[in-house]
């Protein structure tokens, strides 16, 4: 947190979660202006109580600001919801599906949604690519892996953002996917040692798929991890996905 305001204009960045929904106000230069603040995820969690709960948010801030950049969990599109796995269950990660929420996820327009509730320009993308853009040096192919609630992924070719694979939902192992296998309650059940190997087999088989230059791992998760995943990863702080807020921006000029 600075001590003194920073440069114009000043970006409310948001995380949104499978479990918690964060947020955080930076200046020009991606500092930030004030304290991160937090929330639990809501569930049930339909399109208006996610809205409610990050325009309180914001407010908890108690800082200005004079855009807004989102990082929203699942598949999105010029800012509108394609897919999402976790905000369309009854009561959150890996509790069963509910109909009628993921009708009213599908084809959301959580971007204009924000933008009206919260009254300021704002751009929503896939939480993991936010955190991307926090991170990447811009050369080469460049992948983040996300390790939270489930797995994140985000692809940028020479810091351009390529379009979303949803490698979360993809097959891993003993017919589960990679969300249930490398996600928090994964971790939880098995230890962080065991949940480790893990971790490393999912890059390792991940390796001659992407022929990535570089790959990081961030998420809550990457804390956790209690072994080397070899010499072209490199671990980043879960703060990526808020401090990468100013670089939407940018990236989108």
């Amino acid at each position: 947190m600075t001590t003194t305001p920073g440069p114009r204009p000043w970006t409310l960045a948001v995380d949104c979660g499978g479990t918690g929904i964060k947020a955080t106000v930076l200046d020009a230069a991606g500092v930030p202006v004030c304290a991160r603040v937090k929330l639990r995820t809501p569930y049930p969690n339909p399109p208006d109580v996610l809205i409610a709960a990050v325009v309180n948010l914001a407010a908890s801030t108690g800082t200005s600001f004079d855009r807004v950049s989102v990082g929203f969990p699942g598949l999105i599109r010029n800012g509108v919801v394609h897919a999402t796995p976790h905000y369309v269950t009854e009561a959150g990660p890996f509790t069963p599906r509910r109909p009628d929420l993921e009708k009213e996820w599908a084809r959301f327009d959580v971007r204009a949604a924000l933008e009206k509730a919260l009254g300021r320009p704002t751009r929503v993308l896939n939480d993991a690519e936010v955190a991307g853009l926090a991170v990447i040096e811009g050369l080469g192919f460049e992948v983040l892996f996300t390790l939270g609630t489930g797995l994140g992924c985000a692809l940028f070719d020479d810091g351009r953002l390529l379009p979303k694979v949803e490698m979360s939902q993809a097959p891993f192992r003993r017919g589960e996917t990679y969300d249930q296998q490398l996600g928090h309650h994964a971790r939880k059940r098995l230890g962080d040692k065991r949940w480790s190997a893990r971790v490393a087999k999912a890059i390792d088989v991940l390796r001659p798929v992407l022929w990535w230059d570089r790959v990081y791992v961030g998420g809550g998760g990457a804390k956790h991890l209690t072994r080397d995943l070899g010499p072209d990863v490199t671990l980043v702080t879960n703060e990526s996905g808020l401090l990468g807020g100013v670089r939407l921006w940018d990236a989108s000029a």
